[in-house]
């Protein structure tokens, strides 16, 4: 006769009822409706969704904005990159010029009242309104992080996909193509794109970038489509006649969704701080063009005089990639089955009254 300990009993009995806690609340609900409650409930991801929507929102909108030629959006702000408004003087602390003029505190408190001012953000050495150029920058940003996260995530999710189910030879053939592209430094491969192709624009750099930034997720994509493949449902459609190019994108493809959505989040983090670190070096985008990392490299010597003009990309960047990381975080955790959200005391008494209830019922 095998006797546990008290405390392991307790261990199992809190268990059970945590397990009988969740199981309850996703009662009838399709997987699609508890991937999203357990998404809000992550509090950092649900956050951070509300920012990067904002600031998409705030920056698309503050500046004329053309998409592919056809969709055009009417910007309120009253200055654009290309004007170039009296430079400020005088009243700029430290003998500068072009110093911000947004203010945070209010009138009661002794400063001069909440507003933005001619020019938030400051002004550039030659009186371009530097809230302009932070908008256009961080519309580039954001558009070759777009086109990057797509193309990477297609071609990662085909190779994958093709590269688990088949096995074999053409496994073979496309992970070793795939570890000689591993080996290689992104940065020196993006320092290479940059170099022959940054001059023909942000989009047109993000293309060619996004060839190359597909490995990590197709080695994921492959690890997971080397389990499902073994899985019943699969051989019960090979059973019933599927063909391989159904089973693949009907029957496997939408199990594996979760490693994809969260991968293609991350490695949209990742493409903004590619961008930023090529542009910040010069193999990414060039003059004319506008990106927040040609923004920071253009004007880190004035850092020490004039830190306006260097805070203001580096905060975008920050708030853009953090919110992507944190977001990617929560879809991990609402796509894992394995997790489980934490009960509160309340719960467990709850679950512990009624089963004393029901023991005494019976």
């Amino acid at each position: 006769m095998v006797f546990k300990k008290k405390s392991d009993q307790n261990a199992e009995v809190n268990s059970s009822g945590e397990n009988a806690i969740a199981n309850k609340e996703i009662e009838g609900l399709s997987q699609g409706q508890i991937v999203r409650r357990r998404f809000f409930r992550h509090r950092a991801a649900v956050f951070s969704l509300g920012v990067i929507t904002f600031i998409v929102v705030f920056v698309f909108t503050a500046l004329d904005f053309r998409f592919l030629g056809i969709w055009h959006v009417k910007g309120w702000w009253k200055w654009s990159p290309e004007d170039l408004p009296e430079l400020r003087f005088g009243d700029c602390p430290n003998d500068t010029v072009g110093c911000p003029t947004i203010s945070l505190l209010p009138k009661a408190l002794g400063g001069n009242g909440i507003g933005l001012g001619d020019h938030p953000f400051g002004q550039d050495d030659i009186g371009r309104d530097f809230f302009s150029l932070v908008m256009k920058g961080t519309q580039r940003s954001l558009s070759v992080m777009v086109v990057i996260g797509f193309l990477g995530g297609t071609i990662g999710t085909v190779i994958g996909s093709i590269s688990g189910y088949y096995r074999g030879k053409v496994d073979a053939v496309l992970m070793r193509f795939t570890d000689f592209i591993i080996t290689i430094p992104a940065i020196i491969i993006g320092s290479v794109v940059g170099y022959h192709f940054g001059n023909l624009g942000a989009i047109f750099l993000a293309f060619y970038l996004g060839l190359f930034a597909w490995t990590g997720l197709s080695r994921l994509v492959r690890g997971e489509f080397l389990t499902l493949r073994e899985r019943e449902f699969v051989d019960a459609a090979r059973v019933a006649g599927a063909s391989n190019r159904r089973i693949i994108f009907k029957h496997i493809l939408p199990n594996a969704v979760g490693v994809i959505i969260v991968s293609v989040t991350l490695l949209l983090s990742g493409s903004i701080l590619l961008e930023t670190a090529l542009s910040y070096i010069g193999f990414g985008v060039v003059e004319p063009d506008v990106s927040l990392g040609l923004l920071i490299n253009k004007y880190q010597d004035s850092f020490t005089t004039r830190p306006w003009l260097f805070w203001y990309p580096g905060l975008f960047i920050i708030s853009i990639a953090l919110s992507i990381n944190f977001i990617g975080d929560g879809l991990r955790d609402a796509f894992d089955p394995r997790q489980r959200r934490r009960i509160s005391k309340k719960e467990r008494q709850e679950s512990a009254s009624a089963r004393k209830l029901a023991q005494a019922n019976d």
